[in-house]
């Protein structure tokens, strides 16, 4: 398969109709332009909030007695430092203080070393533990309580600490544009990212109470005498989430925008040599049988560094680094002709992302760093040596370098560098701007015309109280071949309000931008024909309305809300790629169910034949469809729960039904087991074939401790003929070192065999230097 760049006029096919004058300026814009109004008319009705740092502020101190961290808190000086306590609801409701049979109490000290804090967590057992697995996604779905901090004060970036009751540790990175709560996914909260610190619960009759000790080398911190702070916590009885700090009930609990103040005496003194060095060796046996080839060892040795330059600023370097025990990518079922975008995993790479990755929009972005190291299939392409500069300058200035060198094999080794930077000008609004180079080498020599940078910038605007935002951007790539057309612009202005929120943006790539670190999958068009595949810029407009309802004389029901979303994307030159409008109805109760229908309208204009059967491909051409569905959650708090979801319609020339369910037990605190189930039957009309298409992921996970885990996920993909197998012992044996067991599997589908088989055994462990 090969990937060219067509004349500009190659776009136009005579069943193809210019659709930017006659459609993209006219009938899909109703919805921005309702939106610029219609939010303008509403701020007025929005308080803007306060400073809430002048009333919410508690005064750490420092301590010279020893604090075991056992969470029995009965060390004196806890016992007289200030409390912080009154607690406000911020979900279901933002309007209240909680009630004092649930509060929460804070306190916070600190030494040369530690930053500690004591938590007691009100109300009666039994509480919820969803794993004792750490950085589970469902941690914050059972009780809870955790920490938010801002260094830097400036509502832009800061570090997340969290432990439940049953002394399990989650931790994230924070930046500004945390986003709405319920919004698919968790923008601007990294909750891959691993670092040490120490904690540890008890559970009493009435309570139950925790103790953190952070290092000082964990954080990222200038010379400020008042940190940005919140605290907060998850009750599951009454399915509701409090902080310290009243955050309105739209956003989440752990939005910079809304941190009271941590003051100190005088600011935190800088670590003393802070470096930390984790090498790494592992053992691994492969066999590929697709390729006959016999089995053979592979054994590999490698460190990474961490390397403090200062309190605020932190050099990564890594060398011969290797991720084989990365959680495994969740397949799912592609019915779009676009490429799916999986997760970064890779924990070199998470550590101020936002950096890098906070530029564009969600699908199209000018940087991915899954484009360094893996290819479209999520292969393993060897890196050599990485290094990555990172943090704050200043308060205002953060800044980013990275360059990393892939082993040369059948295909040439690629050197990446990129430069990112963040300058905060007022507020919470930052200027910032990025370069990306990619370099191939062959035999030590560079190719002269194998490469492509970009560079831009972009102006980010975010209101104090986090409600408006807006943003805009420009950039352009260069490559050996192409120097015109070759431009990525983006712009969008969104307002969440308590019960209205909206969204818009624009953005579009001319026919010859080239990315080849970034990700615009709908740039790229197969021609299932010539089995190739085209690059063809694009214009591309998103727009989301909501209201959301917050009964107050229903206590069964915690909201309900309508939305509203417009999908429109034209080529360059005007055709139409696709047009989609999406009603929905979500009603959440406050026993966490959750009942959610939709209907969707689609117009589509293949630009090639495209290929979802064995059978012919559709041709090029006009589709319009449109299909329902309804899904239903049950209460997750229970042992069992499940979700379960249909849909019907026509798709394209033919009709789609999708049948999912996906079910849970819980065997509380050592034991999830679930099955993941989606059926998806395609059928069209002659000569185009029918498919059904089945995605079944059975996942076992068994908590022997709170240090030793396994989990084994299965995943039956008929769409990509086959059958994965993935397996992974995990002990913890010392903070932030691991001895990892991993067995992976792929077997073929349609005609049964093994396609490949690999086993490792990895171990590191964490110097503090």
């Amino acid at each position: 398969m090969t990937v060219f760049h067509p004349p500009q006029s190659s776009v136009h096919l005579k069943n193809r109709i210019p659709y930017l004058k006659n459609q993209f300026m006219n009938k899909p814009c109703f919805l921005p332009v309702f939106f610029i109004l219609f939010s303008g008319f509403m701020s007025h009705a929005q308080d803007s909030g306060q400073n809430l740092q002048d009333t919410y502020r508690i005064t750490i101190t420092r301590t010279t007695e020893e604090i075991i961290i056992d969470g029995d808190l009965s060390e004196n000086i806890w016992q007289n430092v200030p409390i912080a306590t009154d607690f406000w609801m911020s979900f279901p409701v933002d309007n209240q203080k909680v009630d004092s049979a649930t509060q929460t109490e804070v306190r916070i000290v600190y030494d040369d070393t530690y930053l500690y804090i004591a938590a007691i967590c009100k109300g009666p057992g039994p509480y919820i533990i969803q794993s004792l697995k750490r950085d589970n996604p469902l941690f914050w779905k059972g009780d809870a309580f955790g920490v938010v901090f801002d260094p830097i004060n400036q509502r832009t970036n800061g570090f997340s600490f969290a432990v439940n009751p049953g002394g399990v540790q989650s931790e994230s990175l924070i930046t500004g544009q945390t986003g709405r709560r319920g919004d698919n996914g968790s923008s601007g909260i990294n909750g891959a990212w691993d670092n040490k610190w120490y904690t540890d619960v008890r559970i009493y009759d009435d309570r139950w109470t925790c103790e953190m000790a952070i290092p000082f080398k964990t954080l990222r911190y200038a010379d400020k005498s008042q940190w940005g702070i919140n605290f907060m916590r998850g009750e599951t009885k009454s399915n509701s989430y409090h902080s310290w700090s009243p955050v309105p009930v739209q956003f989440r609990s752990l939005d910079l925008g809304y941190t009271g103040a941590l003051v100190w005496d005088q600011p935190p003194a800088e670590t003393k040599r802070n470096i930390s060095v984790i090498p790494y060796a592992l053992a691994a046996g492969s066999r590929d049988f697709q390729a006959n080839q016999p089995a053979h060892t592979d054994p590999r040795m490698g460190m990474d560094a961490k390397i403090a330059l200062s309190s605020s600023l932190n050099l990564d370097l890594t060398l011969n680094p290797d991720f084989s025990q990365v959680d495994v990518d969740e397949q799912v079922t592609n019915l779009t002709t676009v490429n799916v975008q999986f997760p970064e995993r890779r924990l070199f790479f998470l550590e101020n992302s936002d950096l890098y990755s906070d530029f564009g929009i969600p699908p199209m972005r000018p940087f991915f760093s899954r484009r360094i190291g893996l290819d479209e299939q999520g292969n393993t392409i060897p890196i050599l040596f990485g290094a990555r500069l990172s943090g704050n300058i200043n308060k205002n200035l953060r800044i980013g370098a990275m360059n990393m060198q892939t082993r040369e094999s059948v295909f040439p080794g690629n050197n990446y560098t990129s430069f990112a930077i963040h300058q905060r000008v007022f507020g919470r609004t930052i200027i910032k701007g990025y370069f990306h180079n990619r370099q191939a080498y062959t035999g030590g020599e560079i190719q002269q015309q194998n490469f492509n940078r970009i560079g831009g910038l972009e102006f980010s605007y975010r209101s104090m109280d986090g409600r408006w935002q807006g943003f805009g951007g420009y950039g352009l790539s260069q490559t050996h071949q192409w120097k015109s057309h070759n431009y990525f612009y983006n712009t969008a202005v969104g307002f969440d309000g308590r019960n209205f929120s909206a969204y818009t943006n624009f953005a579009g790539v001319g026919d010859h931008y080239v990315a080849d670190m970034g990700f615009m999958p709908r740039q790229f068009h197969y021609d299932a024909v010539r089995d190739t595949t085209l690059r063809i810029g694009f214009h591309h407009s998103y727009t989301r309305m909501s209201y959301t309802v917050y009964p107050k004389n229903h206590p069964a029901i915690n909201q309900y809300q309508f939305g509203v979303t417009n999908i429109l994307d034209v080529t360059a030159s005007g055709t139409l790629i696709g047009n989609e409008i999406n009603g929905t109805y979500e009603l959440q109760r406050s026993n966490t169910s959750k009942i959610n229908a939709n209907v969707r309208f689609s117009e589509s204009n293949l630009l090639f034949p495209f290929r979802f059967t064995s059978q012919s491909p559709l041709p090029a051409g006009h589709y319009r469809y449109s299909s329902v569905g309804l899904t239903y959650q049950t209460d997750g708090r229970k042992a069992l729960s499940a979700l379960t979801g249909f849909e019907y319609g026509t798709f394209y020339n033919g009709t789609r039904s999708q049948l999912s369910f996906n079910v849970k037990y819980r065997i509380q605190p050592w034991g999830n087991f679930g099955i993941n189930f989606i059926e998806n039957d395609l059928e069209f009309p002659e000569p185009y074939g029918a498919s059904r298409l089945f995605l079944i992921g059975p996942k076992t996970e068994i908590n022997f401790s709170r240090n030793l885990y396994w989990t084994t996920f299965l995943q039956y993909n008929t769409q990509l003929d086959n059958f994965n197998i993935n397996s992974r012992l995990q002990w913890r044996y010392q903070p932030m070192s691991d001895i990892f067991l991993v067995y992976t599997d792929n077997y073929a589908v349609e005609f049964w065999g093994p396609k490949n088989r690999a086993f490792v055994m990895k171990i590191n462990y964490w110097f503090n230097l």
